[in-house]
Formats: C-alpha cells, structure tokens, sequence
C-alpha cells in the first residue's frame, strides 16, 4: 500500500466539512479587496487625486509598518495599498486554520488513528490538508483578481496582487504542516504557526522602514516578498517562485519528520510538569486562566503594537482633513462628533472593539472545545461545578476585552501625546471602555452558544460578529437602512472621543448581555455533555 492511498477520500471528507468555512472566507476576502479598492477609487477617480489625497499619508512610517509600502503612485496601486499586505495575512491564517484542523487537531482529538486503522497511508491525512489549504489560497488569490479586473483596475496588476496573497499562504501551509509534527498538542502547534506568522510580520517591518542594509530584511519575510511583488508597479510576478521553492522544501520536511514519530506524538516532547500542581490551578479560575494565558500575551501585544501605530498617525490626520471625501468617509464610520482627530480615533477604536470582542470569543469557545476534545468531563467529574467550570470562562471572556480595550487606549494616549489635537489619556481611556457594553453582548452570545449547542458554537458566534460588524461598522459607508444597522450592538456606542455619552443605550446593551449570560447558565445546567 503506498502512503498515499486514500488521500482523495480524506480530501474529499475534508472538504465536506470545510464546506462552509473555505467558501465563506474566500467571498469576505474578496470582499475585503474589491471593497477597499472600490472605496478608493469612488474618493479618487485620477491618479493625480489619489497621490494628492494619499501621498502624505503613506509617507508616515507607522503606515510602512503596518500596510507595507505601496507598489505604485497611480491609482490602482493606491485603491489596495492597505488590503495587499492584510489580506496576504488573512490568507495565512486561512491556509494555517485549514492543515492545523485536519492534522494536529484530528490527532489530539483521537480521529485520525480510526482513520489510519483503516486503508489509508501514513501520508494520506497530511497530503489531504495540505492539499485543501493550497486549494484554499490559490482560490482566495484567484477570487480577489477576478473581482478587482471586473472593477476596471489594472488585470496584470491584478494578477501580481493576488500572487502576492498566495505567496503568504503557501508559505503558511507549509510552516503549519512542519509544525503539526513537532507538537504533541493542537494549542502548541498554533503557537509555533502564528508565533512564525507574527515573526514574519515583524521582518518585513522592520525591513520596510529601515534605510540602508536593514531594508534586506523584507527579503527574508514571506510577507515582505508579498510586498515586494508590487501589484500594479513592477508587478514581480516572479516572487511567487520563491514561495514555491520554500514550500516545496517545507513540505518535503514536514513528510519526513512525520515518518519519524508515532501517531498522535510530536518530535518536540513536552516537559513533564511539577510533582505537585500549584494551588491556583485546583480551581476553575486557576486552569482556566492558565490554558488562556499564551493566547491572552500574543492578543495583548497585538494591541499595544496597533495602539502605538495609531497614536503614531495622529500627526497625519490633519493631512486628511484637507481632503473632504476622507473626512465624508470617517464621518460614516467614526461619528461626527469632535475634531477631526477624534473621529479618526473614534473610528479605529471602533474597528479595535470588533477584534476586541473576537478576543473574548475565542476564550468563551474554549468551554465547547474542550468538552469535545474529552478533557472537559474529567473536569467535572470531580467536586467542580458546571456553573463555576462555565462562570471561570465567562469571567475570563470578559476580563480579557476589556483589558485589551485599556491597553490600545493607554498605548494612543501615551504615543499621540503632544500631538495636534490628540485627546488626553482620560478621554481615550474613556473612548475605549465605552465600548465594552457592546464587546460583552457580542462574548455574551459566544457563551450561550458554547453553553447550549456546543457542536455549533464557533459557527453561531463567529456568524453573529460577522453580522454585527458589517452592520454596525460598514452599514452606514453602502447605504443600508438605519433600522438595520441598530440591530447590531456596535451601532449604539457613543461617539467618543468628542461626543457625548448617553445612558440609555449602554444600559440596555449591559442588560442584553446579563441576560443572555444568564441563559447560557440554564442551559449549560440542564444538558448533557457534548
């Protein structure tokens, strides 16, 4: 039998239950670019009017750091200048959610050694999800060209644009796959994964802002070779041969360190832990606060990071408010409250809240994920609860938004201070924090869904902070009707900085969350586990 054999039908099982994942995340994706740029290009129709509104601002180092530098000065290039480099990443994430679910997980969770038993090689399942995350990237790279030459912009560029998102995906897929087999656990196998992704991030950074010799640096990031393809200027199409080249070797290790160990084991053993556990982790508080922690740092710096870029482009923002289509824009997403200054804040900080409520979903899932991995029940089969083995979740859910809400609105005071009209450190604080009530709705469903459906509840909760941010963040910049855009919580956070804060709709969106909380808690006590 070769080790081979069986990999069509692992790949078509695994299609089948990536069904609506692959599919979902190509069209936001697609979305995400033709969006972008048809926004751009409604503001500016020329290439001499994009330079003019644009050119000052992608000037600003902190914007280099961020979004990369932009391939061209004409038009086309400026329309996608900020979804080049963010969507490259997206479809890093994408290709590593892809070979981490049907690797590292299926291994974790005991599924992938019925699979073995039956006629399938010792290759088959790694070949299987390899082969659906390429298909995955090659898909979102080709989606997004078609959708950007439907809209007028250049096809070559078009093309270079959506290799330079494939780039960064198939580097991903291979890194994810080697990963896969060095770990013994799905966790340990996302931080090596997205611990190389941030790593990547931060090459090309560094290499895009330096002068000098430190500028070859990009050289050495994937992500920087999917700013150097320069989509709509050199249009290098040629990058794409050194992703494959670095896959292709990624790959080759990845088989052959996965012919070197045992099923279900990883080539790195993890540390025998402490005779005796600690205290603090004999309680739901304790454990549940300890699986959170590598992923609450990583969500920390990331909004330390953003929070500095932020307050580092306060300076540009009176360059903006020459331009009356982008003060228009921000006036749709940020409010018209205050200066100028506060509506830009207004607005990013509106976009930070969104991840922010990502953050305390992700740990509310936890409930659901470890319930089906089987480590849940063990749990409470000894004196733990379920309301305190849910409550020690709930409560870290909500801890960690509000902590990561704080933390940018620190990190932009203490960097935008002395700059133009930056507000103070309590205005920001205040700008932040008023933004929870919604972030707690959103964490609120999460767990209710993690409660009552656990089988569904990435899909429910994930679903529902899709839909309220396109309501509530984007109804109002493609015309939707405003009844519409109030279902979402988002939509009824105070304007601030600059405006006024109005209790009504902060109470009810506290009271929204309490009592969906107190669902998930009746829920959660009457079934059985997952």
């Amino acid at each position: 039998m070769s080790t081979l054999t069986g990999t069509g039908t692992l790949l078509r099982l695994a299609w089948r239950r990536d069904r609506v994942l692959i599919p979902v995340s190509l069209l936001a994706l697609t979305a995400l670019s033709v969006g972008s740029a048809q926004a751009t290009i409604d503001l500016y129709p020329t290439d001499a009017e994009a330079r003019a509104g644009l050119g000052s601002v992608l000037a600003n180092p902190s914007v280099v750091a961020m979004y990369g530098p932009v391939g061209a000065e004409n038009r086309d290039a400026l329309s996608v200048f900020k979804t080049v480099l963010m969507g490259a990443v997206f479809v890093g994430l994408l290709a590593y959610a892809v070979v981490r679910r049907h690797t590292r997980v299926e291994e974790e969770v005991g599924r992938l050694e019925l699979v073995g038993a039956a006629v399938v090689g010792r290759r088959a399942p790694l070949a299987a999800a390899m082969t659906l995350a390429t298909a995955a990237v090659v898909g979102a790279g080709a989606l997004s060209t078609v959708g950007l030459v439907a809209l007028g912009l250049d096809p070559l560029g078009s093309i270079a644009l959506g290799v330079a998102w494939v780039v960064a995906g198939l580097a991903m897929v291979g890194v994810t796959a080697v990963a896969a087999q060095l770990t013994t656990s799905a966790r340990a196998c996302a931080g090596i994964a997205l611990g190389v992704l941030g790593a990547m991030f931060l090459l090309r950074a560094v290499g895009d802002t330096a002068g000098g010799s430190v500028s070859v640096l990009s050289w050495a990031s994937p992500l920087g070779w999917s700013s150097k393809v320069a989509a709509y200027g050199d249009n290098r199409i040629w990058v794409l041969g050194l992703a494959l080249a670095l896959t292709a070797v990624l790959v080759a290790l990845a088989f052959s360190l996965l012919d070197r160990r045992d099923v279900g084991s990883g080539l790195i053993a993890p540390r025998p832990g402490p005779d005796r556990a600690r205290d603090g982790l004999g309680t739901p508080l304790g454990l549940v606060g300890r699986l959170a922690r590598p992923a609450a740092l990583g969500w920390l710096i990331a909004f330390v990071v953003l929070g500095i870029v932020l307050g580092g482009l306060v300076a540009s923002v009176a360059d903006m408010a020459s331009d009356p289509a982008i003060v228009d824009m921000l006036t749709k997403l940020g409010g018209s409250a205050g200066t100028i200054t506060d509506i830009y804040l207004s607005t990013e900080l509106a976009f930070a809240a969104v991840a922010a409520a990502a953050a305390g979903i992700s740990v509310a899932l936890r409930l659901a994920s470890e319930e089906r991995a089987g480590r849940g029940e063990p749990v409470l089969a000894t004196a733990t609860s379920r309301r305190s083995w849910l409550g020690a979740h709930t409560l870290y859910a909500v801890a960690l938004p509000v902590a990561l809400l704080v933390a940018i609105g620190l990190a932009v005071a203490v960097t935008s201070s002395g700059q133009g009209e930056a507000p103070g450190l309590v205005p920001m604080l205040a700008a932040a924090l008023v933004r929870v009530p919604a972030v707690l709705v959103m964490v609120a469903i999460a767990v209710l869904a993690a409660a009552a459906v656990p089988h569904h509840a990435s899909a429910v909760a994930w679903g529902a902070l899709a839909v309220a941010f396109g309501l509530g963040e984007l109804g109002a910049t493609v015309g939707l009707p405003q009844w519409l855009i109030d279902v979402s919580p988002f939509a009824h956070v105070p304007q601030l900085p600059g405006g006024d804060v109005t209790a009504l709709p902060t109470v009810v969106l506290c009271a929204v969350a309490v009592v969906t909380t107190g669902l998930a808690f009746a829920a959660y006590r009457v079934r059985d586990a997952a």
